[in-house]
């Protein structure tokens, strides 16, 4: 998917990588919020599950709100919400306006290889959504512990000189711009990866939670075989 220009407000502080790590989420994560939740065979960035605390109408319900007739925001909790107190909480604390709102189950990779031949994508988070309002953007907290397992972020789908990894340790919080970045992530296992992902709306709401949660001191981590000489890039160098 080509991204084309538009008159919609942006943050600057995702300008130049499209992505901003963040600190690591400091609350207490209960596996109990994620594992009694209803999921649905929904797949999207591999081998996927997907339980929806927030839909277009509050139903149970994982896809896009353009389904409806509307852009990626106004989301209405699901019958799911209700089970997951301290997840609703960290949405509403951003205190942005919110979109869709679901927790991936994602089985383990079976090679990079694959991920980035069947399951690197660009989202579609602004069909509908009119112009001059907020760009709407993905924020995802990560809720189990997968040390090795990483975000792969692009900018362009077959050019790995420059790929940002995000790692994904428990709490790790990170923003993109998924419209434009393509992404994918690379789990290693052996057990699925669990993490929440929602849609935001660009706006000095969003940027006010991000600087409040931004980390001291990040460091890229670059592709290998990429030159000392390559771009820094905005975050630690971690699906639709």
């Amino acid at each position: 998917m080509t991204v084309i220009p538009t008159r919609h407000r942006k943050l600057q502080s995702l300008a130049e990588t499209g992505y901003v790590t963040l600190k690591r989420y400091a609350g207490h994560l209960d596996p109990k919020e994620w594992e009694s939740l209803e999921y649905l065979d929904w797949k999207s960035g591999g081998d996927t599950n997907f339980a929806v605390l927030a839909s277009a109408k509050g139903d149970d319900d994982p896809r896009g709100f353009w389904e409806h007739g509307m852009p990626d925001k106004g989301g209405v909790w699901t019958s799911n919400a209700r089970l997951a107190p301290t997840l609703c909480d960290w949405v509403t604390s951003v205190g942005a306006n919110f979109g869709r709102v679901r927790i991936i189950k994602l089985q383990p990779s079976i090679d990079k290889g694959t991920v980035l031949e069947r399951h690197l994508h660009q989202d579609d988070n602004n069909r509908l959504n009119p112009e001059p309002e907020g760009w709407v953007v993905r924020v995802w907290l990560n809720l189990t512990d997968d040390p090795g397992s990483y975000m792969i972020l692009r900018e362009h789908r077959d050019d790995p000189t420059i790929e940002h990894r995000v790692p994904l340790p428990r709490g790790a919080q990170f923003v993109v711009d998924t419209e434009r970045l393509w992404h994918a992530a690379y789990h290693l296992g052996p057990e699925p990866r669990y993490a929440l992902i929602a849609s935001f709306e660009s706006g000095p709401a969003l940027q006010a939670w991000m600087d409040d949660q931004r980390s001291p001191g990040v460091v890229r981590q670059a592709n290998p075989g990429e030159t000392a000489a390559a771009p820094a890039a905005a975050g630690t160098a971690e699906t639709r």
